[in-house]
Protein backbone atom coordinates (compact mmCIF):
# COMPACT_ATOMS: atom_id res chain seq x y z
CA UNK A 1 0.00 0.00 0.00
CA UNK A 2 1.15 3.52 -0.77
CA UNK A 3 0.64 7.06 1.40
CA UNK A 4 1.26 9.86 -0.28
CA UNK A 5 4.45 8.42 -1.65
CA UNK A 6 5.95 6.30 1.41
CA UNK A 7 5.49 2.79 0.76
CA UNK A 8 4.54 0.63 3.48
CA UNK A 9 2.87 -2.74 4.24
CA UNK A 10 -0.47 -2.75 5.40
CA UNK A 11 -1.70 0.45 6.88
CA UNK A 12 -1.99 4.09 7.30
CA UNK A 13 1.11 5.15 9.09
CA UNK A 14 0.10 7.88 10.97
CA UNK A 15 3.31 9.90 11.62
CA UNK A 16 3.60 9.98 7.61
CA UNK A 17 -0.30 11.37 7.38
CA UNK A 18 0.59 13.64 10.06
CA UNK A 19 3.80 15.20 8.18
CA UNK A 20 1.46 15.41 5.35
CA UNK A 21 -0.92 17.38 6.65
CA UNK A 22 1.96 19.89 8.43
CA UNK A 23 3.25 20.42 5.25
CA UNK A 24 -0.23 21.05 3.29
CA UNK A 25 -1.46 23.36 6.10
CA UNK A 26 2.05 25.27 6.18
CA UNK A 27 1.55 25.69 2.91
CA UNK A 28 -1.70 26.73 2.69
CA UNK A 29 -0.72 29.79 4.94
CA UNK A 30 1.02 30.89 2.81
CA UNK A 31 -1.12 30.33 -0.37
CA UNK A 32 -4.23 31.40 1.33
CA UNK A 33 -6.16 27.61 1.38
CA UNK A 34 -8.99 27.27 3.81
CA UNK A 35 -9.01 23.82 3.02
CA UNK A 36 -5.27 21.83 2.12
CA UNK A 37 -5.92 18.60 1.84
CA UNK A 38 -8.96 18.66 0.06
CA UNK A 39 -7.06 18.37 -3.43
CA UNK A 40 -9.62 19.28 -6.37
CA UNK A 41 -7.15 18.79 -9.58
CA UNK A 42 -5.10 15.74 -9.01
CA UNK A 43 -3.33 13.09 -10.84
CA UNK A 44 -1.18 10.23 -9.13
CA UNK A 45 2.15 9.64 -10.58
CA UNK A 46 4.84 6.92 -9.52
CA UNK A 47 8.48 7.32 -9.40
CA UNK A 48 10.39 4.27 -9.76
CA UNK A 49 14.13 3.31 -8.40
CA UNK A 50 16.15 0.19 -9.76
CA UNK A 51 19.54 -1.44 -9.63
CA UNK A 52 20.11 -1.46 -13.79
CA UNK A 53 22.96 -3.77 -14.86
CA UNK A 54 24.61 -5.06 -18.37
CA UNK A 55 21.88 -7.59 -19.04
CA UNK A 56 18.48 -6.03 -21.08
CA UNK A 57 16.48 -8.47 -20.60
CA UNK A 58 16.75 -8.16 -16.82
CA UNK A 59 16.44 -4.74 -16.54
CA UNK A 60 13.10 -4.73 -18.69
CA UNK A 61 11.49 -7.71 -16.10
CA UNK A 62 12.41 -5.30 -13.41
CA UNK A 63 10.26 -2.32 -15.31
CA UNK A 64 7.69 -4.28 -16.43
CA UNK A 65 6.96 -5.79 -12.86
CA UNK A 66 7.71 -2.17 -11.71
CA UNK A 67 5.22 -0.89 -14.78
CA UNK A 68 2.50 -3.26 -13.23
CA UNK A 69 2.59 -2.29 -9.97
CA UNK A 70 2.41 1.68 -10.47
CA UNK A 71 -0.79 1.05 -12.82
CA UNK A 72 -2.35 -0.89 -10.26
CA UNK A 73 -2.04 1.98 -7.28
CA UNK A 74 -3.65 4.31 -10.36
CA UNK A 75 -0.91 6.14 -11.46
CA UNK A 76 -0.96 7.70 -14.71
CA UNK A 77 2.74 8.75 -15.27
CA UNK A 78 5.93 6.16 -14.34
CA UNK A 79 8.84 7.92 -14.42
CA UNK A 80 12.28 5.29 -14.80
CA UNK A 81 15.42 6.51 -13.84
CA UNK A 82 18.62 7.58 -16.00
CA UNK A 83 20.03 4.25 -17.84
CA UNK A 84 16.87 1.98 -16.54
CA UNK A 85 17.88 -0.22 -19.79
CA UNK A 86 21.37 -0.76 -19.37
CA UNK A 87 23.95 -0.14 -17.49
CA UNK A 88 27.56 -1.25 -19.08
CA UNK A 89 30.00 -2.88 -17.11
CA UNK A 90 33.08 -2.09 -19.42
CA UNK A 91 34.29 0.96 -21.21
CA UNK A 92 31.93 0.58 -24.96
CA UNK A 93 29.40 -1.42 -24.02
CA UNK A 94 26.88 1.18 -23.85
CA UNK A 95 27.64 2.45 -27.43
CA UNK A 96 27.34 -1.28 -28.44
CA UNK A 97 23.93 -2.00 -27.82
CA UNK A 98 22.33 2.05 -28.45
CA UNK A 99 19.72 1.88 -31.08
CA UNK A 100 17.52 4.34 -32.68
CA UNK A 101 14.36 5.20 -31.17
CA UNK A 102 12.22 3.08 -33.44
CA UNK A 103 14.74 -0.33 -32.79
CA UNK A 104 13.81 -3.47 -30.42
CA UNK A 105 14.63 -2.48 -27.56
CA UNK A 106 12.45 0.84 -27.07
CA UNK A 107 9.28 -0.88 -28.68
CA UNK A 108 9.48 -3.24 -26.21
CA UNK A 109 8.64 -0.34 -23.66
CA UNK A 110 6.47 0.90 -25.87
CA UNK A 111 4.54 -1.89 -25.96
CA UNK A 112 5.08 -1.97 -21.84
CA UNK A 113 2.94 1.51 -21.67
CA UNK A 114 0.70 0.35 -24.23
CA UNK A 115 -0.52 -2.79 -22.54
CA UNK A 116 -0.68 -1.31 -19.25
CA UNK A 117 -1.91 1.67 -20.52
CA UNK A 118 0.19 4.04 -18.76
CA UNK A 119 2.02 7.20 -19.54
CA UNK A 120 6.16 6.49 -19.19
CA UNK A 121 9.01 8.91 -18.67
CA UNK A 122 12.09 6.70 -19.77
CA UNK A 123 15.22 8.81 -18.85
CA UNK A 124 18.22 7.96 -19.74
CA UNK A 125 17.91 5.57 -23.10
CA UNK A 126 20.96 4.67 -25.15
CA UNK A 127 20.30 6.09 -28.43
CA UNK A 128 22.38 5.21 -31.25
CA UNK A 129 24.94 8.47 -32.27
CA UNK A 130 26.09 9.72 -35.57
CA UNK A 131 28.34 7.90 -35.48
CA UNK A 132 29.55 4.25 -34.33
CA UNK A 133 31.61 5.92 -31.15
CA UNK A 134 28.78 7.73 -29.87
CA UNK A 135 25.42 7.63 -28.29
CA UNK A 136 22.99 10.20 -27.32
CA UNK A 137 21.55 9.65 -23.24
CA UNK A 138 17.97 10.65 -24.15
CA UNK A 139 14.82 10.78 -22.05
CA UNK A 140 11.75 9.83 -24.06
CA UNK A 141 8.11 10.24 -23.02
CA UNK A 142 6.04 7.31 -23.89
CA UNK A 143 2.13 7.62 -23.63
CA UNK A 144 -0.41 5.34 -22.75
CA UNK A 145 -1.07 3.68 -26.55
CA UNK A 146 2.57 3.09 -27.11
CA UNK A 147 3.57 6.27 -29.19
CA UNK A 148 6.45 8.32 -28.44
CA UNK A 149 5.17 11.89 -27.58
CA UNK A 150 8.89 13.57 -27.28
CA UNK A 151 12.32 13.12 -26.42
CA UNK A 152 15.23 15.49 -24.73
CA UNK A 153 18.92 14.31 -25.62
CA UNK A 154 20.98 15.63 -22.54
CA UNK A 155 22.57 18.96 -22.57
CA UNK A 156 24.70 18.76 -19.77
CA UNK A 157 27.10 15.70 -19.87
CA UNK A 158 29.02 14.33 -16.78
CA UNK A 159 32.86 15.22 -17.38
CA UNK A 160 34.28 15.50 -13.55
CA UNK A 161 37.06 13.97 -11.36
CA UNK A 162 34.64 13.17 -8.61
CA UNK A 163 36.13 14.18 -4.83
CA UNK A 164 37.19 10.55 -2.92
CA UNK A 165 35.64 9.03 -6.55
CA UNK A 166 36.38 8.00 -10.04
CA UNK A 167 37.06 10.05 -12.90
CA UNK A 168 34.34 10.73 -15.75
CA UNK A 169 34.10 11.38 -19.00
CA UNK A 170 30.87 11.30 -19.94
CA UNK A 171 31.30 13.38 -23.71
CA UNK A 172 33.80 10.61 -24.98
CA UNK A 173 30.94 8.26 -25.85
CA UNK A 174 28.05 10.50 -25.71
CA UNK A 175 26.79 13.54 -28.08
CA UNK A 176 25.42 16.51 -26.07
CA UNK A 177 21.95 17.67 -26.85
CA UNK A 178 20.77 21.52 -27.77
CA UNK A 179 17.19 21.29 -27.32
CA UNK A 180 15.02 22.32 -24.36
CA UNK A 181 12.19 20.25 -24.35
CA UNK A 182 8.33 20.88 -22.71
CA UNK A 183 5.82 18.34 -23.64
CA UNK A 184 2.03 17.90 -22.58
CA UNK A 185 0.54 14.82 -20.95
CA UNK A 186 -2.12 14.29 -18.76
CA UNK A 187 -0.76 15.29 -15.33
CA UNK A 188 0.37 18.75 -16.14
CA UNK A 189 3.26 20.59 -19.05
CA UNK A 190 6.48 18.34 -18.48
CA UNK A 191 9.98 19.45 -18.64
CA UNK A 192 12.20 17.48 -19.57
CA UNK A 193 15.92 16.82 -18.29
CA UNK A 194 18.50 14.58 -17.23
CA UNK A 195 20.66 14.08 -14.27
CA UNK A 196 23.79 16.38 -14.52
CA UNK A 197 21.45 18.88 -16.06
CA UNK A 198 20.26 19.47 -12.33
CA UNK A 199 23.25 21.71 -11.36
CA UNK A 200 22.76 24.81 -14.19
CA UNK A 201 19.63 26.22 -12.97
CA UNK A 202 19.17 28.28 -16.21
CA UNK A 203 17.65 24.92 -18.03
CA UNK A 204 14.62 24.70 -15.79
CA UNK A 205 13.91 28.85 -15.73
CA UNK A 206 13.94 28.13 -19.09
CA UNK A 207 11.41 24.96 -18.85
CA UNK A 208 9.23 27.19 -16.33
CA UNK A 209 8.98 30.95 -17.69
CA UNK A 210 9.36 30.16 -21.53
CA UNK A 211 8.33 26.39 -21.96
CA UNK A 212 5.42 26.56 -19.66
CA UNK A 213 6.35 23.56 -17.66
CA UNK A 214 4.74 22.35 -14.46
CA UNK A 215 6.38 19.24 -13.42
CA UNK A 216 9.97 18.85 -13.76
CA UNK A 217 11.35 15.87 -14.41
CA UNK A 218 14.93 14.43 -13.13
CA UNK A 219 15.91 10.79 -13.96
CA UNK A 220 19.39 10.78 -12.35
CA UNK A 221 21.67 8.47 -11.64
CA UNK A 222 23.93 10.27 -8.88
CA UNK A 223 27.03 8.93 -7.96
CA UNK A 224 26.80 7.92 -4.25
CA UNK A 225 29.51 10.94 -3.12
CA UNK A 226 28.01 13.92 -5.28
CA UNK A 227 24.14 12.38 -4.12
CA UNK A 228 25.23 12.52 -0.54
CA UNK A 229 26.40 15.71 -0.89
CA UNK A 230 23.98 17.33 -3.11
CA UNK A 231 20.96 15.53 -4.23
CA UNK A 232 17.98 16.61 -2.16
CA UNK A 233 19.35 20.14 -1.62
CA UNK A 234 19.50 20.47 -5.83
CA UNK A 235 15.86 18.96 -6.28
CA UNK A 236 14.00 20.93 -3.83
CA UNK A 237 16.09 24.26 -4.80
CA UNK A 238 14.56 23.57 -8.27
CA UNK A 239 11.48 22.94 -7.65
CA UNK A 240 11.15 25.91 -4.70
CA UNK A 241 12.55 28.67 -7.66
CA UNK A 242 10.21 26.97 -10.56
CA UNK A 243 7.30 26.64 -8.23
CA UNK A 244 6.89 22.99 -10.42
CA UNK A 245 7.00 19.43 -9.04
CA UNK A 246 9.70 17.12 -9.73
CA UNK A 247 10.34 13.88 -9.61
CA UNK A 248 13.07 12.47 -9.48
CA UNK A 249 13.64 8.91 -10.22
CA UNK A 250 16.79 7.10 -9.50
CA UNK A 251 19.30 4.56 -9.65
CA UNK A 252 20.42 2.81 -6.83
CA UNK A 253 23.50 0.90 -5.03
CA UNK A 254 26.09 -0.72 -7.02
CA UNK A 255 25.58 -2.10 -10.61
CA UNK A 256 29.36 -3.90 -10.97
CA UNK A 257 32.39 -3.41 -9.13
CA UNK A 258 33.07 0.03 -10.97
CA UNK A 259 29.66 1.99 -10.22
CA UNK A 260 27.86 3.37 -7.23
CA UNK A 261 24.85 5.40 -7.54
CA UNK A 262 23.23 6.72 -4.81
CA UNK A 263 19.02 6.21 -4.86
CA UNK A 264 16.81 8.38 -2.74
CA UNK A 265 14.09 8.81 -5.76
CA UNK A 266 11.61 11.62 -4.33
CA UNK A 267 8.76 13.18 -5.60
CA UNK A 268 8.64 17.34 -4.45
CA UNK A 269 5.80 19.57 -4.90
CA UNK A 270 6.20 23.49 -5.87
CA UNK A 271 6.59 24.75 -1.94
CA UNK A 272 9.82 22.57 -1.48
CA UNK A 273 7.99 19.62 0.64
CA UNK A 274 9.04 16.07 -0.23
CA UNK A 275 5.72 14.10 -0.86
CA UNK A 276 6.45 10.68 -2.31
CA UNK A 277 9.68 9.05 -1.35
CA UNK A 278 10.65 5.05 -0.94
CA UNK A 279 12.26 4.51 2.73
CA UNK A 280 14.43 2.42 1.80
CA UNK A 281 17.42 4.70 -0.35
CA UNK A 282 18.50 1.62 -1.88
CA UNK A 283 15.21 -0.36 -2.37
CA UNK A 284 14.03 -1.37 -5.88
CA UNK A 285 10.41 -0.03 -6.20
CA UNK A 286 8.06 3.23 -6.76
CA UNK A 287 7.34 6.26 -4.90
CA UNK A 288 3.65 7.41 -5.61
CA UNK A 289 2.27 10.96 -5.12
CA UNK A 290 -1.01 12.58 -6.30
CA UNK A 291 -0.33 15.55 -8.22
CA UNK A 292 -2.58 18.79 -7.58
CA UNK A 293 -2.63 21.75 -10.42
CA UNK A 294 -4.37 23.52 -8.31
CA UNK A 295 -1.19 23.96 -5.64
CA UNK A 296 0.65 24.68 -8.64
CA UNK A 297 -1.41 27.37 -9.51
CA UNK A 298 -2.16 28.71 -5.74
CA UNK A 299 1.64 28.92 -5.04
CA UNK A 300 2.36 31.15 -7.95
CA UNK A 301 -0.38 33.28 -7.58
CA UNK A 302 0.37 34.21 -4.31
CA UNK A 303 4.31 33.96 -4.31
CA UNK A 304 4.18 35.56 -8.50
CA UNK A 305 7.90 35.83 -9.59
CA UNK A 306 6.58 34.80 -12.79
CA UNK A 307 5.72 38.96 -12.68
CA UNK A 308 8.38 39.98 -10.74
CA UNK A 309 11.44 38.48 -11.92
CA UNK A 310 13.61 40.47 -14.90
CA UNK A 311 14.13 39.61 -18.37
CA UNK A 312 17.34 38.20 -19.62
CA UNK A 313 17.87 41.55 -21.51
CA UNK A 314 17.94 43.46 -17.64
CA UNK A 315 20.97 41.62 -16.74
CA UNK A 316 23.12 41.44 -19.79
CA UNK A 317 22.31 45.32 -19.58
CA UNK A 318 23.48 45.81 -15.87
CA UNK A 319 26.79 46.73 -14.67
CA UNK A 320 29.15 45.14 -12.05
Amino acid sequence: MHVFGVRINSQISPISLGRKRKSMTDLAAVAGESSPIMASNTVRVAAAQMTSINDLAANFATCSRLVKEAASAGAKLLCFPESFSFVGAKDGESVKIAEPLDGPIMQRYCSLARESSIWLSLGGFQERGSDDEHLCNTHVIVDDTGKIRSSYRKIHLFDVDVPGGRVYKESSFTEAGKDVVAVDSPIGRLGLTVCYDLRFPELYQLLRFQHEAQVLLVPSAFTKVTGEAHWEILLRARAIETQCYVIAAAQAGNHNDKRESYGDTLIIDPWGTIVGRLPGRLSTGIAIADIDLSLIDSVRKKMPIAEQRKPWDFWKASSL
